[in-house]
């Protein structure tokens, strides 16, 4: 499985494919690039013409590294993280000594950077660039930690439990097989909040989590719970963070179908769109802010392991319309590596 900087596990190096650590490593390296033009520069009218120079050969330079390194991703994390530093060093030598030399072809009386120069400078980048995004994923442990507290704190609910325990002996002598059903799904939903939540799981294993949480809820509120799932065009095997779907169901029911005597629909739609999954919860909207502050807490939670996960490449929306809540999800399709 996938770890939490989608690396696979041992290893520190970022995820070259994923949208933010390209983002981020075009930021940086241009930030360099401008400071080599400036020192370049005789004076400040050739600082124009010395950094559309530098731009030119720098800027396909950066591309292409980083497409190399998304291309051989998991060759590299194969090989352990020492041999992928030398790796990725001996990649951008190799990009150094190609730049340069045409460089010396396209301007050759511009006086092109000497190798030995472009060299240093491709090799620090990346220095700078592997060690920022060590320190980040090191600086990310604690806010997992922290994540995995509030996803406890805010899931195991006394009245939840309270609940399930009296709903389940109210069916031991009338229906003992549904109520040994209902134990055995509680026993799993418990399992699953106490495990830890830095692995990514199939998007499967998290329906099938949402599902048990919904066997249990249907038990005391009969009729007034109806859920519509709409989730046959999600792959099995897409992996996303563990407690997404259930913490979700749960304001649903908590929020949307508890206040009214009627109860409610809770509508689940899933479906893969490209190469993204887009994962959408409906559910009624009573008003009235009811339990509001534990609500926001589980939307700000998934929100922030969303991007733990996937940094930019993910997103959450939430919003009330014609009397209805709605939440959507969007992360990229990962699967577990062969």
């Amino acid at each position: 499985m996938a770890s939490i900087n989608q690396t696979g596990q041992g290893i520190r190096l970022p995820n070259f494919c994923n949208l933010g650590v390209m983002l981020r490593s075009l930021l940086i390296a241009n930030l360099f690039l401008l400071a080599f033009a400036i020192a370049r520069a005789a004076s400040l009218q050739a600082l124009w013409q010395e950094c559309l120079t530098v731009a030119a050969f720098g800027e396909p330079m950066t591309l292409a590294s980083l497409a190399v390194l998304c291309l051989v991703r998991k060759p590299l994390h194969a090989i352990g993280y020492a041999r992928s530093i030398a790796a990725i060093g001996l990649l951008q030598l190799a990009l150094a000594a190609l730049v340069t030399t045409l460089a010396g072809f396209v301007v050759p009386d511009h006086g092109a950077a000497p190798f030995a120069q472009v060299a240093l400078l491709a090799l620090f980048v990346t220095a700078v660039l592997v060690g920022y995004f060590d320190l980040r994923a090191r600086a990310l442990v604690p806010a997992i930690a922290e994540a995995r507290i509030q996803a406890l704190q805010a899931r195991i609910r006394p009245h939840f439990l309270y609940n399930t325990i009296n709903a389940v002996l109210s069916l031991i002598r009338s229906e003992p097989r549904r109520a040994e059903r209902a134990l055995e799904d509680m026993a799993d939903l418990f399992r699953v909040l106490m495990a830890d939540n830095r692995t990514l799981v199939p998007i499967a294993s998290e329906l099938e989590l949402a599902r048990q949480y919904l066997a249990i809820e249907s038990i005391r509120l009969g009729e007034r719970l109806r859920i519509t799932w709409r989730t046959d065009g999600l792959p099995p095997d897409a992996l996303v963070p563990p407690l997404l779907l259930q913490p979700l169901v749960e304001n649903a029911v908590y929020h949307g179908i508890e206040p009214t005597e009627a109860g409610g629909e809770i509508e689940i739609d899933g479906a893969l769109m490209g190469r993204e999954l887009v994962i959408s919860l409906r559910n009624p909207f009573p008003g009235g802010g009811r339990h509001s502050a534990g609500n926001r807490m589980a939307i700000v939670n998934i929100r922030e392991r969303l991007q733990l996960h996937f940094d930019a490449e993910a997103s959450m929306r939430s919003e009330v319309k014609d009397g209805s809540y709605k939440v959507t999800l969007r992360m990229p399709y990962l699967v577990a590596p062969a």
